[in-house]
Order: C-alpha cells, then structure tokens, then sequence
C-alpha cells in the first residue's frame, strides 16, 4: 500500500499562478542586490539540545550540514506563492512577514534536524559520501537515495507540472480560450476524476532527470515535442508562438519581482534560473522532512499493529461498546447518516417492528412535464379524504396508466456540451454493448485509459457508454441523440449491464413480491397495471376510520444482485488495486450508480455515500418509495426494489444495510493491509488520527528545542523591515 505522503509546511515549490497574477507591485521596487540580503541565519548546532541528541557528531554537523542561510528573495516568493492569499483576506502585512519569516526558519530547523537525523542513520560513511557531493542539490538528493529514487524523481516531477501549469494559465489568456463554446450544464461526477494517484510519476529510463517529463516553454529543447507526457495535457490550440509569448509573460513576472536576473542569467533555458534551482531544493527539502517524519512515524506505528492488533481491536470494543450504550431508535438515523469512510457504525438498535435501517441508490424515471400537468390535474379530481393518503383508487388506476407511457433517456449530455466536457470516444477500449459498426462514447478518459497515472474512479466502474448516437460538429459541440427508455427497457438494462461489470450472465435475478407476482425481464408487468378498485386498499380501515392505502400495489419489480451475505459486507468498498481484484459487492455497486449518474433525474442521491440513509420505521420519503426501501432492504445488501410514486418510476437498489447485533460484521484483522476493506478503512482512521497527533507534536517539539531566538536563530529585521512598513504606504 502507498504510504500516506505526510504535510510538513515546507514551501513546497508551489509554482502555481501567483507569480504570474502580479502580487503586490510595492515589493517589487526591491533591488537585486538587496534580494539577496541574509534576513536569518538558523544553526541547530549551537543549541544545548542538540549536543543531547547529536552530541557526537557536532564536528559532523559543522563540516556537511551548516548554518542556513534564509536571503530575502525567499521571502518575497513565498510572499507571492503563499502570503499575498492572508493580505487580500485581510491581515496586515506586517502580520503576514513575520509570520512567513518565521515558517522559513522553521523550515530551516527541521530540515536540519532531519538532515542530521536521517545521515545519523545511515551510517557513519554516509557524512562523507555528504561532505564530498559539491552541490546542494546532490546533498538532499543523497539523502533521498539519490537522483535516481522515487523521492527525487517525484520531486522533479511536481515542480515540473506546476511550471507547466503556470505557463498554462498564461497561454490561455494568450489563446483567448473562448469557453462560450461550452455550456453552463453541469451533472456531478464521480469522486477521483483527474485525480492524480499520490507520488506519481512517469517514470523514463533514458532522459537525464529519470522522468518522461519537461517543461515546454516554446524555446529550443523545450520544444512539444520533447516535453514527454506533458503532450496529453497540454492546452488545445497551443503553438510554439503562444507557448512563447506565455513564457516570455511568466519570466516577466518574476523578473519585475527580482526572482531571476535578466542580465546574467539565459531565460531561454528554464533549468539553469537560479529561481528554479532553489524551488527544486525546496522540493526536496520537503521531502527530507516527509522522509523523517515517515522514519519517526513507522516506528510510532508499530505500536499499533504488534500482538495481533491488540490496539486496534481495543478501539473497535471500545467504540462498539460506546455505540451500544448510546444508540437507540430514535437517534440512530444521525449517525447513519455521518457514516463515512472514517466515521464507522458498529452497532445497529432493535427496532420495533423489526427492520433494517440502510442506504440505497435511487434511479428515478420521472414523469415529463406534461406527464406531471396531468398528474396534478388527477390528485385534484381524485381527492379523497376517506383514505389515508388523500386520493382515492380512480387516481392510482390513472396514473399506473401514465406510468406506461414514461420514458427516460441517458442524463449525462452535460458531461458533452457542458460546463467541462468528460466525453470521449472509446474506440479500441471494451465497453458494454459495444458493436463492430459503431465507437460509443465514454466519460473521464484520464482515469480509464490511464490507470496508472490517474485514480480509480469512486463507485463508477466506467463501460457504459452513453445510450444514443453522438455526432461531434467542427465547432466542438455534439450532437445527441438519446435513446428513449421504459420501464422494462431500463430493467433490462440494468440487468444486462450488471452482469456485464460482473463478467457472467445471470446474476440478476428476479423474486415474487407480496403479491405473489415474480417480474419476468424483458416483459411487462401486466398484472400490475390490472389492479384496480379496492384492490389499492387495505381489508377494513384504520384507527382513524379511512381505507388504507395497500403499497405492496405499487411494487412493479423485486429482485436481488448476487447473494451477498452479511459476512461479505467488510469487502464492500474492495476497488481494484495492483494487488487485488474489486470485490463483488463493489463491482456490483459501482456498475449501479453508474446507472445512477447515467439515468436517475434525482441528482442529490449522486453525492450520497451509499445513497440515501433509510430509516427502520417512518422516514420522510414519499410512503411508495420508503415501502419499497424497506421491503428491499430487509432483504439485504444487493436487493433491488421498483415501485412507482408521484414522480415517477423509481429503481432502487440496496448498498448496505444494519442488521440486528447479532448479525453484525465481525472483523478480521488480518485483512488491514487490503485497501477497501472495513478492516483497512477502521485502521487508516485510527492511523491517521494517531499520526496526524504524532507528526504535529514531533514537528512542535523539534522547533521549540531547537529554534531559540538569538540563540540558534538570529534575524535581521532591519533587512526586511521596509516589507514590515508596507501598510504605510
């Protein structure tokens, strides 16, 4: 499993648009020679703590190490990188210089102290090796294993991009990129579209920086061409010209900021500025400080996991425990709906009629418009106060007429003609319902063709291609034509697809519901829509003397996906991994909310969790949707339910469910290494809550031993006080 890349403070070479938006023009009447001003000094070695913990190697310290030099144009970039965001929210500049001057010595400690820490560990060699390297870069690459490690390469890779990312913004506003081509539409996506997988980077064995990436600025070796899988990302339109004059712009920049020299330095080659030099080195510092932490952290962890994760079996009685004192009927539905992958259910109260609480999808077919009109019209002729839900039978017989007539179509246009467009064409890919005379069209080509560079999506397994015929016009946008779908047709659908994510036929399967009607796929449900007259009710009436309404009437389908047990639910979040294959649950899952995002009109169910939390008892859904929930939900996790309500048809499908005590999932830790599992996700919370305490206490311990002011810092306000005095101005 990746280890978890910690966040230390380190100014982290972060490149992004702020050098290029302009900042504050008063700090750029700095001269040259004034940037280069020492504003402190830090050295750790002069500190009575340090000669405690590295006592015999002071000599060593002096000799490889040093004191730390921190100049002004450090803070004049951080300030453009970092401080200028604190400025427009309203502190003082005076409050946003000190506070950065501060970081940066900070910064300079602990990379010190972990400097030291980590040569210490490596052995007595390892000063030497250190001493000899001629430059500072070579030092801290060392350190991380050399310029050939991941740490290194990913060091490079990062400042890279965000090079890349800044000249990007600048060609845009070159280009004019006119985004009116684009609509307004939006539909959500699924989680970790784009998403780049932590510590990624394309890796090269033949380019001198180890990596199959460069920095295009237009210029000579610089070139497109040359800039490795930068060419996937870079801007549509883009020529050498433009990619020069948005060069030319970002160099200007810092030039007018003294951050490069545009006397003596070549600004046509990006790797010799000086500038680009020192957020390469604060690269790398971070990730010596990360590294320490990770070597500090690991053994802190070890205490978690030894005798048979006796720790972590602690907290689950102990949260168990908690959970069985404090939940009851009444105030369990909060906490169910808080679940999250750090936030964990482990007890689920009796009910009173026995249910099961849950989280289910929702596709919903709605009715049109016109449908709608109609169906208004019917409640206020079919008003019927002797019956519990208001409307007597003629209205239910009515609308079961118009649910005949409801069509659905594919809802993802947005992610075509929208707002960002995610369509592209699948080609050569594998995809559901493909055929040998027509390339269909998927979405988030990032993550689907790249996997190695981008993350799984969430829950989305991403072969369903969009159902209709798309045809792309030169100016860019498409052209749809969406195919119409039914009831039955997005049954069959359903099932067809399913199976497909599962890679067999025949897991989907159809159940007789409370009426003794078992749904045949591909046909209508006939009986359903012959109900008529007082079959819609209950035999007798209520406490309240009205005909109750039967809502086991309005159940068109029952079936279940598989037959997930109740001991099968730790797997449930199991996605694909390169040590693992997706679980049957999850493929399941995954394979259903994309027909979620692909068909359901009821969009706020596609930023749910699981879907939406289900009480046992009464819930504020309409009565014919939380009928169903629950009757598919006391089937357990898998079952799927469709019923019709005042908006229409709705498909919902069970994701999870809360059984009785006795039934609840019982952990096996042995599967906390498997990425997904309930095991896994418990201690990664437990981990980061830990470690996040434990990385913060170690970094305020390391800073307040060893930076002592005039001690082992020594700051020369004078130097930057004009910085101090720009709220004067």
């Amino acid at each position: 499993m990746r280890k978890k890349t910690l966040i230390c403070g380190v100014l982290a070479a972060s490149v992004t648009l702020a050098a290029s938006l302009g900042g504050c023009s008063l700090i750029s009447t700095n001269s040259s020679a004034d940037m280069e001003q020492v504003i402190a000094t830090v050295d750790i070695s002069k500190s009575a703590d340090f000669d405690k913990e590295f006592g015999d190697y002071k000599t060593q310290f002096n000799e490889v190490v040093g004191e730390t030099k921190v100049i002004k144009r450090e803070l004049i970039s951080y300030f453009l990188n970092v401080g200028y965001s604190y400025i427009q929210n309203g502190s003082s500049y005076k409050e946003v210089f000190n506070m950065l001057v501060d970081t940066l010595v900070n910064n300079a400690v602990l990379t010190q102290y972990s400097t030291m820490y980590l040569l210490k560990d490596m052995g007595a060699e390892a000063f030497e090796e250190f001493k000899a390297l001629e430059t500072t870069t070579a030092k801290y690459e060392y350190i991380l294993g050399g310029a050939d490690s991941d740490d290194v390469k990913v060091a490079k890779y990062s400042l890279y991009s965000s090079l890349n990312a800044a000249i990007d913004s600048q060609e845009e506003r070159i280009l004019e990129k006119d985004d009116s081509s684009s609509g307004s539409d939006t539909r959500t996506a699924p989680g970790g579209v784009d998403t780049e997988k932590e510590d990624y980077y394309p890796a090269s064995a033949t380019s001198e920086s180890g990596i199959d990436y460069n920095v295009y600025t237009g210029y000579d070796k610089n070139l497109l061409k040359d800039s490795g899988i930068y060419k996937e990302d870079a801007i549509e339109g883009t020529t050498r010209a433009t990619r020069i004059r948005a060069y030319n712009k970002f160099i200007s920049s810092l030039i007018s900021y003294n951050l490069v020299n545009a006397e003596k330095e070549d600004l046509r080659d990006i790797y010799s500025l000086k500038y680009i030099e020192n957020e390469y080195i604060n690269q790398l510092k971070s990730r010596i400080i990360n590294r320490y932490y990770e070597t500090y952290e690991d053994d802190q962890e070890a205490a978690l996991t030894n005798e048979n994760y006796k720790y972590v079996q602690s907290v689950y009685d102990d949260l168990k425990k908690w959970q069985q004192n404090n939940f009851k009927e009444d105030g369990f539905s909060t906490s169910v709906g808080e679940m999250s992958d750090s936030s964990f259910i482990l007890y689920s109260p009796d009910t009173e009629n026995g249910g099961k609480f849950g989280f289910v999808y929702n596709i919903l077919l709605p009715f049109s418009a016109s449908q709608s009109a109609n169906l208004t019209a019917l409640q206020n002729n079919f008003k019927d106060e002797d019956v519990d839900s208001g409307y007597s039978h003629e209205y239910y017989s009515a609308r079961n007429q118009m649910l005949k007539k409801v069509e659905t179509t594919d809802q993802r246009s947005a992610w075509f003609n929208g707002e960002t467009e995610y369509a592209f064409k699948a080609e050569d890919l594998d995809y559901f319902g493909k055929t040998p005379q027509n390339d269909g069209w998927l979405f988030f080509e990032n993550n689907i063709k790249n996997s190695d560079r981008y993350e799984n999506l969430e829950k989305y397994d991403g072969r369903y291609a969009y159902n209709g015929t798309v045809e792309k016009k030169e100016d860019g946008k498409y052209v749809l034509l969406a195919e119409k779908l039914g009831i039955d047709a997005m049954l069959s659908e359903f099932s067809g697809y399913v199976d497909y994510v599962l890679g067999s036929s025949g897991n989907v399967t159809f159940v007789a519901d409370e009426n003794n009607v078992t749904y045949t796929l591909g046909q209508e449900n006939a009986k359903y829509y012959e109900y008529t007259g007082e079959e819609f009710y209950k035999s007798g009436k209520n406490d309240d003397d009205k005909f109750e309404i039967d809502y086991s009437k309005f159940i068109y389908a029952l079936g279940r996906v598989g037959n997930f047990a109740a001991s099968d639910r730790g797997n449930l979040l199991v996605n694909k991994t390169e040590d693992n294959d997706a679980s049957e649950q999850y493929k399941a899952l995954s394979a259903v909310n994309e027909l979620q995002y692909a068909y359901t009109t009821d969009t706020s169910v596609l930023s749910q969790y699981l879907g939406y939390t289900v009480e046992a008892g009464d819930t504020s859904y309409v009565k014919e949707f939380e009928y169903a929930a629950h009757l598919a939900i006391n089937q357990g996790a898998g079952s799927f339910a469709v019923c019709a309500a005042d908006f229409g048809w709705h498909l919902i499908y069970v994701t999870y469910t809360f059984d009785l005590d006795a039934d609840q999932y019982n952990p096996q830790w042995s599967n906390i290494k498997i990425e997904g599992t309930f095991e896994n996700l418990f201690y990664e919370s437990i981990k980061d809550t830990a470690m996040k305490d434990v990385s913060s206490v170690r970094r305020n311990w390391i800073v307040n031993k060893f930076s002592k002011e005039d001690v082992t810092v020594v700051k020369h306000q004078n130097r930057y006080q004009d910085l101090l005095d720009l709220d004067n101005n």
